[in-house]
């Protein structure tokens, strides 16, 4: 049994948001059969297809490939963090049933992770409480909101309630940095992205904000924890030699990877193993990054046909770490045409 934990999806259609409340929002164009632009106000943001909206055409996608279990989540463009709270709590509250819609659709082999007005810590928290009860696993979150890092005072008090809560919380890298010198060849999202994910990961453990939360936190970083399994010896270096690293962090900085979980989303088998090193077999999971052209393309091959991890360590990428990240009992297998097999 195979389990994708890292999946976005867009409704087929959804409310004018700008002739509603004005300003430049997401919408979305369709431009022919399975076809569709997402817009920004004017700006073209992403062309994408059917497999955002449509369940059968992701659950053929899963069959082709052997995925039994998907969960999805909005795409960060539609995370409204900058707007009014009033009005992003209204626009997470319409994709979070839109996302619980497609997952009815899905025969059982589709879940949820929820958005939420992360800009308000109240109303992201009585959204949570909200999601948790309707069905879904969890909340999707981005990286930062605003200039406010994971280890800001408000986003620790949101990481305790979803603790409390049982929602598993998956951070997604967004808003990245440095867009002024990044221009072309999407060079944001190959080389900001994996930043914003290692700066979110190193805030929550050199500010010491481990030693406050729950071990009953469930967090998983996307894209491999972006640059942190690569340059976590640089940064444990610097917490040996330099007061001004560990002022707020008792505690080496690798000795905390056993309190976040990753996505095996790197597309190389040298840095799977890598990053199965350094974050311990137990703490990476499957992620595909669905549908989408920097996700793989076929779902699920770098661990299936990964030459350097063994049986047992593909058995917890492609199931029980992600089963115990995201607090479901776990289904059966044979739902699809499995590739466990093959491992």
């Amino acid at each position: 049994m195979i389990v994708d934990a890292h999946s976005h999806f867009f409704p087929k259609t959804w409310p004018d948001f700008a002739e509603n409340f004005g300003g430049a929002w997401p919408w979305i164009k369709h431009t022919g059969e399975g076809q569709a632009m997402v817009y920004v106000g004017d700006r073209e943001f992403r062309p994408i297809t059917a497999a955002c909206w449509d369940a059968e055409t992701r659950l053929a996608d899963m069959d082709r490939d052997g995925i039994d279990l998907q969960v999805i989540c909005a795409t960060p463009v539609l995370f409204a963090y900058d707007k009014p709270v009033e009005q992003a709590a209204l626009v997470a509250r319409h994709f979070n049933d839109a996302a619980l819609e497609l997952c009815a659709q899905g025969r059982g082999r589709l879940k949820s992770m929820a958005q939420v007005p992360l800009q308000d810590i109240d109303a992201a928290c009585r959204e949570v409480s909200r999601i948790m009860a309707d069905g879904h696993l969890g909340v999707e979150i981005g990286n930062h909101v605003g200039d406010q890092d994971l280890d800001h005072p408000g986003l620790i008090t949101f990481l305790h309630h979803c603790a409390d809560e049982g929602a598993a919380v998956f951070v997604h890298p967004w808003d990245m940095m440095g867009a002024g010198r990044m221009r072309q060849w999407m060079l944001p999202w190959l080389v900001a992205m994996p930043a914003e994910t290692q700066l979110s990961m190193l805030s929550l453990i050199l500010s010491g904000a481990f030693e406050r939360l729950p071990k009953s936190l469930r967090i998983c970083f996307a894209h491999g924890g972006g640059s942190f399994a690569y340059l976590i010896g640089r940064v444990d270096n610097a917490w040996r030699n330099r007061d001004i690293v560990r002022q707020d962090c008792p505690n080496p900085p690798s000795s905390y990877v056993d309190r976040m979980y990753v996505d095996s989303a790197v597309f190389s088998d040298g840095s799977l193993r890598l990053l199965v090193d350094v974050m311990g077999p137990d703490q990476v999971l499957l992620g595909t990054d669905y549908p989408f052209p920097l996700g793989e393309q076929v779902l699920g091959e770098g661990v299936v046909n990964s030459k350097t991890l063994s049986k047992d360590e593909k058995t917890r990428v492609l199931r029980s770490n992600a089963v115990r990240f995201l607090g479901i009992d776990a289904p059966e297998a044979g739902q699809s045409r499995s590739r466990a097999a093959l491992i």
